[in-house]
């Protein structure tokens, strides 16, 4: 029976108790409509949920029978279905899917590259003087330490004597080594490359202990001499400088103290700590404006036009933990500062070591030597203390 057959019989029993029929049954009247009722407010809230679903599924209501309704349930139950194998096909492929639920297990997924870290190793290695020397044992570089200076003779007397002054560096020998080993696990299952990463890694750390060493090797047996060493005999320690902290007059007193008393040398590059340089940024004059203009490039930059390397090997004048007497900073040419490599670096891999256990082994060495090779050819700025 539909709604319009339902809504007919309604009305002729309200007809017939109207009339007071007294042969009706108005127990089974009664019975009667209240089945038409029950059925006629069931299609009511089954039209509401309807429309409902049309509004959810459409965005706008639409006019629909029960028929087309229980179709369309029919169409999201093989949507679902649809979007079911598509998410398995999307894991057999490693596709990135979307999961509503926090409690499934869910593949695990690992890039084909890996992130490198920051940078550590400073390009001092690669501004200062390389000179191949494949085979030696030790390199002596000869500098001119001053010459003479002329004066008046009278007639027939003696020339004075102006003789210039030399003097040399003794570049000797030295090994940097680096190893590490890996399993072969980790060469043959990740999809990252590991390996290329782990060899690459050897070549860095040799770099990075060089860079290091060209500032703070103590110029022992079988170790680089640093600039700032005492065995860097080129340098005078009478033109060491003190400064307790990074003022407004700081980058000026270093200009002018360095190189001789003709000139003010150009072409310098100032060496320093991280720290430091943040010091010479952040200055500030009274009326809050910057005392010196920091362009930065990664490991160099500018401060007012003056180049600068930043080293960690320098100790920081800014920094409250660093104690007076104690070198920071270096400024000069760097061309004063000679690399001699005695052998080309060289990197080894090797699955024997270990064999029983599977582990690979990489090792880097190069022979390598460095000095100071010019008169004076850098300043050395120490931290002073404070007053």
């Amino acid at each position: 029976m539909n709604l319009q057959e339902l809504l007919k019989r309604k009305a002729e029993i309200r007809e017939m108790l109207a009339d007071e029929t007294r042969d009706l049954n108005l127990d089974d009247l009664e019975k009667e409509l209240r089945e038409i009722n029950e059925k006629i407010e069931a299609h009511e809230r089954r039209s509401q949920l309807q429309q409902q679903a049309t509004d959810i599924v459409n965005g706008n209501p639409e006019n629909r029978t029960i028929d087309t309704f229980n179709n369309k349930i029919d169409e999201n139950e093989n949507q679902d279905t649809h979007e079911a194998e598509k998410r398995g096909l999307d894991l057999l492929e490693n596709r990135a899917i979307t999961v509503a639920s926090g409690d499934l297990v869910l593949p695990k997924h690992t890039a084909k590259d890996i992130k490198g870290t920051f940078n550590q190793t400073s390009s001092l290695i690669d501004r200062v003087t390389h000179v191949p020397l494949e085979g030696g044992e030790s390199y002596e570089r000869p500098y001119e330490k001053g010459h003479g200076t002329g004066d008046y003779s009278s007639e027939n007397a003696e020339y004075n004597t102006a003789e210039s002054e030399f003097d040399y560096a003794t570049i000797s020998k030295t090994k940097i080594t680096a190893y590490s080993e890996e399993t072969e696990e980790v060469t043959k299952l990740p999809a990252a490359n590991y390996s290329n990463v782990i060899t690459g890694g050897i070549n860095k750390a040799l770099r990075r202990k060089i860079t290091r060493e060209i500032l703070i090797g103590t110029g022992a047996a079988g170790k680089l001499v640093g600039i700032f060493s005492e065995a860097a005999s080129a340098i005078s320690a009478d033109t060491d400088i003190e400064i307790a902290k990074i003022d407004a007059s700081t980058l000026d007193n270093i200009i002018y103290a360095y190189g001789g008393d003709e000139d003010v040398e150009d072409a310098a590059v100032l060496i320093l700590n991280k720290h430091d340089l943040k010091a010479f940024a952040t200055l500030r004059t009274t009326d809050g404006k910057k005392v010196y203009e920091v362009k930065t490039s990664g490991n160099t930059g500018t401060i007012d036009g003056v180049p600068f390397i930043i080293n960690s090997a320098c100790a920081s004048i800014s920094s409250s933990a660093t104690v007076a007497g104690v070198y920071a900073m270096a400024y000069g040419p760097l061309s004063n500062y000679e690399l001699a490599t005695f052998s080309p670096t060289e990197i080894k891999r090797s699955t024997d070591y270990k064999f029983k256990q599977g582990m690979i082994a990489h090792r880097g060495s190069v022979f390598i030597g460095g000095n100071v090779v010019a008169q004076n050819g850098f300043l050395r700025v120490k931290k002073a203390a404070a007053i």
